[in-house]
């Protein structure tokens, strides 16, 4: 038998299989999907067994050397998905394949088994050899006394002294036992959920009439109306039906509680699936996954690919958010993947969201998509009121960070004994910092991009390639002491609200605060213990999280994401600031929310204002439609990039062209122009914008393209199909 096997590189020029003899002594072990050592040229690799064939018309064959991981290979369906995604994205077909896998289990990684294990020890169960010991060995106490405390028991070895332990196994009188132990254990289940509402229950029966039939639900329910409610009581029911459920949440900052409320409401029957999790972890929960060991599956976007049997429901929270893209080859939506999945395994996707996407709207509106609403909050509490503070009035008195209003909202919270929440979408403590002498302005030297100020470090630091460099007080240009620094990060914020109000306890959580294992859920821990006052945080505050405490948020510089040079910003600012507005007045006491903006008449202000969702949409699908963007359009972006500029210039004009010539008519081709960041970490970068409603000739233009730039060592071509931002 012989085994058509992918390499681990990724690189287009190895895409295809390469055929190898499958020796006698794995013939009967050897499965597709597998991870296998291979030969390759003068070295050992490892590659991926993609199909197995009884004969080939190939001599000379080299054999699999033998197979790294039997507890671990892609099942079928994943197996036609990876093929999905690369036909999608246009990624090499390994390269598909590797996103599907955890860390500690992908093609190029050779060790197999990441188990832990506890080592239990017991008697022989030779009573005679015992007594025996015994009476030979009577000096010796402390092997006696093990022996007692063992009759009819199994004990942990790390309870007794190891010496001692060690001589009873050598004479043969204790037997190790391991047992596999995982990493995260969760408690047995506290409760069996809530009495849904008459909104919440509307929903989650309609949906339990059709969970054998494919159909895309949009669950459009307002901030704190209780989605995670009406997710697990469908749970529940999949459950029930013998099926399984894999639940999608945007930030791992969410992960904490949401799985906390899980792991209440199922128990051990839940497994977690993001980023944050260690090798091992992550080893362990997949295993329960493939061993069916849970009904559940929680996780960020990869768990979108757990090898889950019998799926019976997928569910994306928050599916407006833009994580659920990924933006590296291979940039998949995990919204399509769920659709495939869903599609494959003919049972329900539920899209759920208080601000949804645009696209995921109108596909209600239009049908494609199946509608339910959530009007009012769950319970007693109400929507916060909103109120938009002129900044420009501000200014004029000295106030440049909080505004007097603010400042007035924060000391009474704090006088109450409640909680506030401040955002702010920029870490660090300045933006710019330049001379104002001569106007130097700190830049990264390899990334067209101005350097952020961080004052815990004293560095500088480009947020793209991680360049840092030490702030001095001297300008390196005019050598003159005229160092300025401009612009408001989370750091400046904290630093004044520190001065502002010195009682007050303060946390930051951002990118610098929480890169450490565990420490966003320490730092969420201690605002749910209500250890802390003053949250000052960027988006990853505004989405999910639940406080009951928290009465005030205040956002501050709102015109930050409408400034950017995207179609999407004013759809992005709506959500973000109606998001992190959503934290405040979650239970019984009210909630109040204060925007802080220097251009107070701008329509996206207006519709958070009102909390009128619907007046946005209207809105931005009219500017959407005149400029043919998505929704009406699809949107391609091809990135030509090179570190030599005058090649770049040159090649990505011919590109240009090609695609103008090559695509339907009716479709529409812009650039090329710059990127709006042109050189990141050394690496020019323009881009050609392609917008179509239906084009039966783009795919084999991009294919054509992605394959003719392959191997091409100064010019490389990054394909983006419907990318999230441009």
């Amino acid at each position: 038998m012989y085994a058509e096997v992918l390499v681990q590189y990724g690189s287009k020029s190895l895409d295809r299989v390469f055929t190898y003899k499958i020796p006698d002594s794995l013939v009967d072990r050897i499965k597709v999907g597998m991870k296998v050592s291979i030969p390759f040229g003068n070295q050992s690799i490892n590659g991926f067994v993609l199909n197995i064939v009884d004969t080939t018309s190939l001599d000379n064959l080299k054999e699999i050397k033998n197979i790294i991981s039997e507890n671990y290979y892609l099942n079928d369906e994943l197996m036609e998905l990876g093929k999905y995604i690369k036909s999608k994205t246009l990624c090499s077909l390994i390269t598909a394949y590797q996103t599907m896998m955890p860390s500690s289990l992908k093609v190029n990684k050779s060790k197999e088994d990441y188990s832990k294990y506890d080592v239990y020890i017991k008697l022989i169960d030779d009573e005679d050899k015992i007594n025996d010991y015994i009476a030979t060995h009577l000096r010796a106490h402390a092997q006696i006394d093990i022996i007692n405390n063992l009759k009819g028991k199994t004990i942990l070895k790390s309870e007794f002294n190891t010496s001692t332990v060690k001589k009873l196994i050598e004479e043969g009188i204790v037997l190790e036992e391991k047992q596999k132990k995982y990493r995260i254990n969760p408690t047995d289940k506290k409760h069996n959920g809530v009495i849904l509402n008459d909104e919440q229950q509307a929903a989650s029966e309609e949906i339990k009439k059709h969970l054998n039939e494919y159909i895309t639900y949009l669950l459009y329910g307002v901030t704190g109306s209780g989605k995670t409610e009406v997710y697990m009581d469908l749970c529940d029911e999949v459950i029930k039906n013998g099926k399984n459920v894999i639940m999608l949440l945007p930030e791992i900052t969410l992960t904490r509680q949401m799985i906390q409320r899980f792991y209440d409401r199922f128990g051990r029957d839940v497994a977690i699936i993001h980023s944050s999790l260690s090798d091992g972890e992550k080893y362990d929960e997949t295993l329960k996954i493939i061993n069916n060991e849970v009904h559940v599956v929680v996780g960020t976007r990869s768990a979108i690919f757990s090898q889950v049997k019998n799926l019976g429901l997928i569910i994306i929270d928050e599916e407006h958010s833009q994580t659920y893209k990924q933006d590296t080859n291979p940039r998949y939506h995990a919204l399509d993947i769920a659709k495939w999945r869903c599609e494959r395994n003919k049972c329900p996707l539920i899209l759920g969201s208080a601000t949804p996407s645009l696209e995921s709207y109108a596909r209600a509106e239009k049908g494609v998509y199946k509608l339910l609403t959530l009007t009012k909050r769950n319970g007693n509490a109400t929507l916060p009121k909103i109120s938009i503070i002129d900044m420009r009035d501000e200014y004029r008195k000295g106030n440049n960070i909080i505004s007097t209003d603010l400042g007035i909202k924060i000391d009474n919270a704090l006088r109450n004994k409640e909680q506030v929440m401040l955002f702010i979408n920029r870490r660090g403590y300045s933006t710019v910092v330049n001379c104002s002498s001569c106007g130097y302005t700190y830049k990264c030297p390899h990334c067209d991009i101005t350097l952020t100020y961080h004052k815990t470090t004293n560095k500088l630091q480009c947020h793209y390639c991680g360049y840092t460099t030490f702030k001095t007080d001297t300008c390196p240009e005019c050598h003159e002491k005229a160092i300025m620094s401009y612009g408001l990060g989370t750091e400046q914020v904290e630093d004044f609200i520190k001065e502002q109000f010195p009682s007050a306890r303060v946390v930051r959580m951002d990118l610098d605060t929480t890169s450490r294992k565990g420490s966003t859920e320490s730092i969420i821990k201690q605002i749910e213990n209500h250890e802390v006052d003053i949250i000052i945080g960027t988006q990853m505050i505004s989405k999910g999280l639940d406080f009951p405490n928290v009465t005030l948020v205040g956002v501050i510089n709102a015109d930050d994401s409408l400034n950017i040079p995207d179609f999407r910003s004013g759809e992005n600012t709506f959500s973000l600031i109606s998001q992190v507005s959503g934290r405040a007045g979650r239970s019984e006491k009210s909630g109040e929310v204060i925007i802080q903006t220097y251009n107070k008449d701008t329509d996206t202000l207006k519709y958070i204002l009102n909390n009128d969702y619907i007046g946005n949409y209207r809105n931005e699908m009219k500017i959407r439609k005149i400029l043919k963007y998505p929704p009406y359009y699809f949107i391609t972006s091809v990135k030509v990039k090179s570190k030599n500029y005058e090649k770049l210039k040159n090649e990505v004009n011919k590109i240009a062209t090609f695609i103008r010539t090559h695509i339907d008519s009716n479709s529409i081709c812009l650039g090329p122009t710059t990127c709006p960041i042109f050189k990141v970490n050394n690496v020019f970068r323009f881009q050609i914008i392609i917008k179509y409603k239906r084009d039966s000739r783009l795919e084999n233009t991009l294919r054509y393209l992605d394959e003719e730039y392959a191997l091409n060592k100064d010019i490389s071509l990054e394909i983006d199909v419907d990318p999230i931002r441009i």
